[in-house]
């Protein structure tokens, strides 16, 4: 016996609130709601369709239909693809109709519709507490029947309870998105202190668009502050600079903002908790821009140079009392003397020259002492490092420095030049100066930047990344003519399943597992990275359409052959794939990429767990 409207209504609501209390799937609480319309007459059959969230990378349009035959599901999807105007400004029922009848698509459904004795009557749109469309609800009647008032109600009010499963999902979606975002970051951090930890260099990490700021552990102990007592707030960070060095701050900070430097690097007092000041130099580099280039987030390191700077005033005042205190301090004080004729050599070095440059400072009053460090240095960075020294020389410029030097004992390490330079009554040039190792912090340097271009998770590139390598690829099919590349895009099938069924954890093990599969499966020539969820990108240097399907059989097979093994789980799982070219013809990446899409498109479509070709 078919309930009456209010009956059905109320019905429909209990079973939609029950499946949102215990996280049912959304997709089956749309499936309930659409039986609910087709049970009130075995002439209506209807259909859902849900947008993709912007904020949501890899989402994808969703349908969701019970009986309705596939041919006209179809046709939804072509007018969903290609209707004008669907997912900005329909924002009513008359709306809509008026925007999809405009359409060629929207003859197209009716035709294919007539097929099977249907006709589309009822186009609804799903708005969201913002009055935006998020998606439509499709009602098909028979061709020779029309709805009445209760069934037109019935169907309206279906509409407007599909709202609250949806956004119900939507909003658990974006918590999760927040909660595995702070989680990994909190994780990188904490990560980060180790390895600096005792360094006397500390981390920070700063929002710029809320104005935050995040400081280590080992940064609020180079000032003297416990954990709580340094707020967040960059105004208040800029307090803490001298006055006498504010002005150069922030100028050097919005040079590398505007991109006018390649990193931000400067020397200058902070405020310490006692009311002190010491010196610090403080280098970071934006690792996100907008679409427009606006900086988003800047990570850097602050070491404590208090010492360093002392030393090198005193150094000025007597040689003397330099010799009794640089023999002391790590790294290599030295006195440094270009003559007006050309001649250069070392006037003075500390004791540190035996670990900056396994020399003795008897070997570096010798007259080949110069020629013999330039021995040292590294042949990428001699021309940088006596172009620097000459400039310094003519202007009278601050000098500031950093090379390679390859050591009989040490091998490759990373050295730091800091010295003042004096004009001498002659004409020449005198240097008073310290060189540092400062190889430990190239290397932090080297990790943060990686922290930017690794995906977390899986420890393969990041979308960033990859799509870099994508155009880097893509020039040389153009510069050089050669072969061309394949592009594939994978796919984990049921991810979303693994994950409401077994949990996160389980469903991290998966991405994991597969990163690795893949990983292993790579040439060098080859480059893949994580782009989405549960999505992958790979490029084949020089591969052709053969090579890529054998290379995506293997991939799936190991998969297959290896399922994950929980405590009570043996778990299989399966990859779609999409496979393309990259050509000389392609005009930029977005072409390829989108071709692979399609393919992946198909391959899903066709059953999973295969792969699909889109020629170029």
């Amino acid at each position: 016996m078919r309930l009456d409207h209010e009956q059905q209504m109320l019905a429909m609501y209990r079973a939609t609130v029950a499946n949102i209390l215990r996280n049912a799937p959304l997709t089956s609480t749309l499936e309930l709601l659409i039986r609910g319309i087709e049970e009130q007459d075995d002439s209506l059959s209807a259909a859902i369709l849900l947008f993709p969230e912007e904020d949501q990378p890899g989402d994808k349009t969703q349908f969701i239909v019970s009986g309705l035959h596939p041919e006209c599901v179809q046709a939804i999807r072509h007018l969903s693809e290609n209707g004008t105007g669907l997912n900005s400004d329909a924002d009513s029922h008359e709306h809509l109709s008026q925007t999809l009848e405009q359409s060629s698509h929207w003859q197209q459904l009716t035709q294919i519709a007539e097929q099977f004795q249907l006709s589309p009557r009822v186009v609804l749109p799903l708005l969201n507490s913002n009055e935006t469309m998020f998606g439509m609800l499709f009602v098909f009647v028979s061709a020779a029947q029309t709805l009445s008032p209760e069934q037109h109600q019935l169907i309206t009010e279906t509409a407007r309870l599909a709202v609250m499963p949806v956004a119900h999902d939507r909003q658990q979606r974006k918590i999760l998105t927040a909660t595995l975002a702070a989680r990994q970051s909190e994780d990188s951090m904490s990560r980060m202190a180790l390895a600096i930890e005792g360094s006397a260099t500390g981390i920070w990490d700063r929002n710029i668009v809320t104005g935050e700021i995040h400081y280590s552990p080992g940064w609020k102990a180079l000032l003297g502050y416990a954990e709580h007592e340094v707020s967040h707030h960059i105004e208040d960070s800029y307090q803490r600079v001298h006055p006498d060095d504010l002005a150069a701050v922030r100028a050097t900070m919005q040079a590398h903002f505007d991109g006018r430097t390649k990193q931000y690097a400067v020397e200058h007092r902070v405020r310490c908790k006692d009311g002190s000041y010491r010196w610090i130099s403080s280098r970071g580099k934006v690792v996100s821009r907008d679409e427009n280039g606006k900086p988003l987030r800047m990570i850097g390191t602050t070491t404590d140079i208090t010492t360093m700077r002392m030393l090198s005033e005193s150094l000025q005042e007597s040689v003397d009392l330099v010799t009794c205190l640089t023999n002391e301090v790590p790294g290599l004080a030295y006195q440094y003397r270009l003559s007006p004729d050309g001649d250069e050599y070392f006037s003075y070095v500390s004791e540190g020259v035996r670990d900056i440059y396994e020399l003795t400072p008897e070997q570096m009053q010798m007259e080949n002492s110069v020629e013999r460090i330039h021995s040292l240095i590294h042949a990428d960075d001699l021309d940088h490092y006596r172009t620097a020294i000459m400039n310094s020389a003519e202007a009278l410029q601050h000098l500031h420095l950093e090379y390679r030097v390859s050591l009989p004992q040490q091998g490759l390490r990373w050295r730091q030049m800091v010295a003042r330079p004096r004009r001498l009554p002659d004409g020449g040039t005198l240097w008073h100066g310290l060189i540092t190792d400062v190889t430990e912090h190239k290397r932090i340097e080297s990790e943060l930047q990686e922290f930017a271009t690794i995906d977390f998770l899986t420890q393969m590139p990041n979308r960033r990344y990859f799509m870099g390598r994508m155009e880097q690829e893509l020039a040389r099919i153009q510069r050089s003519n050669s072969k061309p590349c394949a592009v594939l895009m994978c796919d984990l099938d049921y991810f979303k399943v693994i994950n409401d069924t077994y949990g996160h954890a389980v469903g991290d093990m998966v991405l994991k597992h597969f990163a690795a599969i893949l990983h292993n499966a790579l040439r060098k020539s080859d480059s893949a990275g994580r782009v989405g969820g549960e999505e992958f990108a790979v490029i084949l240097s020089g591969a052709d359409i053969d090579d890529a399907q054998m290379f995506a059989q293997r991939i799936q097979k190991q998969l297959l052959d290896s399922p994950i093994k929980t405590n009570h789980n043996l778990i299989s799982v399966t990859v779609s794939i999409g496979i393309t070219m990259m050509t000389s013809d392609d005009l930029n990446v977005d072409a390829p990429l989108s071709r692979s899409d399609m393919a992946l498109y198909s391959a899903k479509e066709n059953g999973r767990n295969r792969f699909a070709v889109v020629d170029a």
